[in-house]
């Protein structure tokens, strides 16, 4: 058996051939799929951060949502010292309140805005008992509206009987009150 060099030769070369295409074809598909691969990291980190920075953005919204509802209180407060000149009611109405309160019988007389805007007056008469006027005095001057009494007059309705001017009843008060924190 004699062996044909020319045969052995064809013979080593065709798998060889086969292993270098075969080489080439798997590169080639290792090359395409590393790239894909790199493509979809590159989809998936910024889909990340994008999805990072909308739930930063929640979280920064709940936070601003509890800030809000911690201060409505004090915003609220804030807001109740002040009387706009769109709605001066809240203010009167705080004042007939605030004689209620301590059994005085409130009248709002007047209200003027002056025309330079500055303030607001009204002219305020109460009436009851001279321990009501002067706790009415005192929950005014203790309101949450920053008031000045531009005049105060206490006077004792009674008739000049000494036991009568003694009495719980009978005295009325009319306090002229400038509102300090008014909004025009």
């Amino acid at each position: 058996m004699h062996n044909n060099p020319k045969s052995t030769k064809k013979f080593r070369k065709a798998p060889l051939i086969f292993s270098i295409i075969f080489l080439i074809f798997s590169c080639a598909v290792f090359f395409f799929l590393y790239k894909k691969t790199e493509g979809n990291k590159a989809v998936a980190e910024d889909a990340q951060t994008k999805w990072q920075n909308e739930a930063t953005r929640r979280d920064e919204i709940r936070s601003l949502g509890r800030s809000l509802k911690d201060i409505e209180n004090e915003r609220n407060l804030l807001e109740s010292h002040f009387a706009y000149g769109s709605d001066i009611v809240p203010f009167l109405d705080t004042i007939e309140k605030l004689a209620t309160e301590v059994n005085a019988k409130p009248e709002i007389v007047s209200v003027d805005i002056p025309k330079n805007k500055k303030g607001l007056y009204a002219v305020v008469k109460a009436s009851g008992s001279f321990e009501s006027i002067y706790k009415y005095l005192t929950l005014l001057e203790n309101s949450p509206y920053e008031l000045e009494f531009t005049s105060a007059n206490i006077q004792n309705l009674s008739t000049g009987d000494p036991a009568a001017q003694n009495s719980t009843s009978g005295w009325e008060a009319v306090f002229k009150i400038q509102l300090l924190s008014f909004i025009q």
